[in-house]
């Protein structure tokens, strides 16, 4: 193992002993090389590991915090990491009433022995025509719908994500994102060696002439956006902004990988309806259903359909084939759908409840969505809310965890509504609003 690796494992070891509390605070790196008797590059490297793994937070010009709800010591694959507090504002897959129930059924003729046997074969990227056209008809909203044999299938929703990107963008490449963004493109980018370059945005998402300015600067091989309740904001972007955007990718033949991992609480039709030849819609069933059994789609340019395929299947990203069979079930048995219904009315009753408790502070979100974007007051900055948090038992994901520009750090939380039940959000959201009413 790389020495600077045993170093963070040796700090994730105190941080998970309790002998470094959430809240405290890491010395300066230069100090830190100097006590180690290690080069400043190293110490760096130490740094950037324990951000990585999501033990850490880092702020320019403050210094480097301990989490509040710190991962594993073990490295993170691409998945959310979990944590142990009583309250978890972090983690955000929601779950309707009866949920297993509903999806049993489906699962049970795929357990008969002969259908059991094809079943565990290995899937193909782009699955079969029946779930092809399940998928197309899942993913089609008012004023579009995807042609099935543009459909490929993927584990879950970020291998579609970094499938689709290291198909798009060689390592050295320049990826136009928002100004805050989803954190694992964040960990894709970095694996992948691409380099995130924010986009401006205002109330309405992404500025179409923003994408322009910085193509000119340097070329983009592409963006990444979610225009659909946008994580960690909750923007929908308008029909004309959609209109807007697309214009500006087909004259700058950009092409696009638009998230759309939230869009089943919406009615909102995607990019992909202005520009389809140029964007590759991901999505996936881990919030729709549940994380455990999940399958990721991407919906691709039908000129791009072999090199997404090929970077699925080198990344070793395939869909299984028993989760593909059973999507396909739920999907045409309406399960997916009742679902959805109960999740959306799930949705509503939480960000009522937001209304309620956070009345008065500046809260952004939308109504149907499972997340919300609390700018924090003066003079509480992002990393001692999220440790003031932990010490009453609530995790909640601070604000630089999403920022592309480190010079650019924001005092806020996101809040992730899905998780807790519903007594248990009322109560931590009434806590964290004493919290922040009182001096940190």
């Amino acid at each position: 193992m790389d020495d600077y690796r045993r170093l963070a494992d040796r700090i994730a070891d105190d941080i998970a002993a309790g002998r470094l509390e959430p809240g405290q605070r890491l010395p300066p790196q230069r100090v830190f090389a100097r006590r180690r008797g290690i080069a400043g590059s190293t110490a760096g490297r130490v740094y950037a590991e324990l951000v990585r793994r999501g033990l850490v937070v880092g702020e320019v010009g403050r210094g480097t915090f301990v989490r509040a709800a710190p991962a594993g010591p073990g490295e993170r694959a691409l998945v959310e990491a979990a944590t142990a507090a009583p309250v978890n504002l972090e983690l955000n897959y929601p779950s309707a009433p009866g949920q297993s129930e509903l999806l049993a059924p489906a699962l049970a003729p795929l357990l008969r022995p002969d259908v059991l046997t094809e079943a565990l074969r290995p899937a193909a990227a782009d699955g079969t025509p029946a779930v092809r056209e399940a998928a197309a008809a899942l993913l089609a909203t008012p004023g579009w719908r995807p042609a099935p044999g543009r459909l490929l299938f993927t584990g879950n929703a970020r291998q579609a994500i970094a499938a689709t990107l290291a198909s798009l963008v060689r390592p050295g490449g320049r990826l136009g994102v928002e100004p805050l963004t989803y954190p694992l493109v964040k960990e894709i980018a970095a694996r992948l060696g691409i380099t995130l370059v924010p986009l401006t945005a205002d109330e309405g998402g992404v500025r179409p002439e923003s994408v322009a300015a910085v193509h000119r600067r340097a070329p983009l091989s592409a963006l990444y956006l979610q225009p659909t309740l946008h994580n960690p904001t909750s923007l929908t972007a308008s029909g004309e902004r959609l209109r807007q955007l697309a214009a500006a990718v087909r004259a700058l033949d950009i092409p696009v990988v638009e998230d759309r991992i939230w869009s089943f609480l919406t009615d909102d039709d995607p990019l992909a309806a202005h520009a389809p030849d140029l964007t590759h819609v991901v999505d996936g069933l881990s919030k729709r259903v549940a994380p455990g059994l999940t399958v990721g789609f991407v919906v691709v340019p039908e000129a791009r359909l072999g090199a997404v395929a090929a970077a699925v299947r080198s990344g070793g990203w395939s869909a299984g084939r028993f989760a593909v069979d059973a999507a396909a079930r739920w999907i045409a048995d309406g399960t997916v759908q009742r679902l959805v219904a109960a999740k959306r009315a799930d949705a509503a009753r939480r960000q009522r409840i937001v209304g309620e408790e956070l009345r008065g502070f500046a809260v952004r979100s939308d109504p149907r969505a499972y997340f919300a974007w609390w700018e924090l007051p003066a003079p509480w900055r992002a990393d001692t809310f999220t440790a003031a948090a932990a010490a009453h038992g609530i995790a909640v994901t601070p604000g630089p965890a999403f920022v592309v520009d480190p010079n650019r750090t924001p005092d806020a939380v996101r809040l992730g509504l899905a998780s807790a039940a519903e007594p248990d959000l009322r109560r931590a959201l009434r806590t964290l609003a004493g919290v922040v009413r009182g001096a940190p």
